[in-house]
């Protein structure tokens, strides 16, 4: 019985990861607009005159030229600029990365979440507290995020690689080539590089998420507003979606710039850890800098949300014999 929860979950999870993709690669790339230690061009150092001046006159010029910063843009432009610049099949950049993770992070959570739900389910009212379904979703969060935390920094990375300056991008194959380019440059310990915001991001939404859905689903058939049917399960998974989108965004910003920083041998990172990359954003681009990406979040998260749990209910329907 235990088993058939992990499959369903697991199932449920890389079709909607799959599919949602796109949504979560500009999440990504939104959320790291405005690092500071990015390469970009909006300097441009020691430009040479374009004529010679004789030593007598006394004119000096600049040898620095600054330039505009870039400017901040909405989801829709940065995926327009991504099939510009790189393609249309830059859109699923890293998703193999996504599967990966999927298999490994959600089918551990969302199975484990199905057997805490079975154990802790009053068997006279067949029902469940929310904080224990909370408490659920905070215990297999943490689980899932601890099993499938290589395939998040493989992911975030390959996801962010093309919006770097050709000479800095790792350009990596597949998720198994940047799996192994990252224990071999960086050590194994890199793959779980941000793994305390991982675990702490999947707390919140495993807790948010499936709590929520269950919770919203089980009031809407209480009251009779609609039967147990498609219809319900949408609606559940938008009050789902939107939950989780609001409890995780800011964790999700610095998990995002944690786990891309480029460590070089002899060179101070960007970041010393999760407190110091929360301090140096908020100073450096404001407190809403920590809801960076919440339209890409909440327009990936929603449609997300609705597939993971419309095909995990009719998973559900075809396995209830086995």
């Amino acid at each position: 019985m235990g088993l058939k929860g992990f499959v369903e979950g697991g199932v449920a999870s890389v079709i909607a990861g799959a599919s949602t993709h796109p949504l979560d690669l500009i999440k990504v790339r939104m959320q790291l607009q405005g690092e500071s230690h990015v390469p970009n061009l909006s300097s441009v150092q020691s430009c040479r005159p374009a004529f010679a001046l004789s030593s007598a006159a006394n004119i000096s010029l600049p040898t620095t030229v600054e330039l505009p910063a870039p400017t901040r843009v909405g989801p829709l432009s940065i995926g327009v600029r991504i099939i510009q610049s790189e393609g249309a099949a830059a859109l699923f950049s890293g998703i193999s990365a996504t599967l990966l993770r999927q298999t490994l992070y959600s089918t551990t959570r969302m199975g484990l979440y199905d057997v805490l739900k079975q154990k802790w389910t009053d068997p006279d009212s067949n029902s469940m507290p929310l904080a224990s379904k909370i408490g659920a979703g905070l215990i297999s969060g943490a689980v899932g995020a601890a099993v499938g935390n290589p395939a998040d920094v493989a992911m975030v990375r390959m996801q962010a690689d093309g919006r770097l300056p050709v000479d800095h991008r790792r350009n990596y194959k597949s998720v198994v080539d940047a799996l192994r380019q990252m224990s071999k440059q960086e050590g194994i310990a890199s793959l779980w590089r941000g793994s305390g915001l991982t675990v702490n991001r999947a707390m919140i939404v495993t807790a948010s998420q499936l709590a929520s859905y269950d919770q919203a689903k089980e009031m809407i058939l209480e009251k009779g507003l609609l039967s147990d049917g498609i219809g319900t399960h949408v609606a559940a998974s938008f009050v789902a979606g939107f939950v989780a989108s609001v409890a995780s965004n800011p964790i999700d910003v610095i998990k995002t710039r944690v786990m891309n920083m480029k460590v070089e041998p002899g060179v101070e990172p960007p970041y010393k850890g999760a407190l110091d990359c929360a301090v140096k954003t908020v100073k450096a681009e404001g407190p809403m800098a920590l809801y960076k990406g919440f339209i890409p979040t909440i327009s990936r998260q929603g449609p997300f949300t609705v597939v993971l749990f419309v095909t995990l209910e009719q998973v559900r329907k075809l396995l209830k014999d086995f």
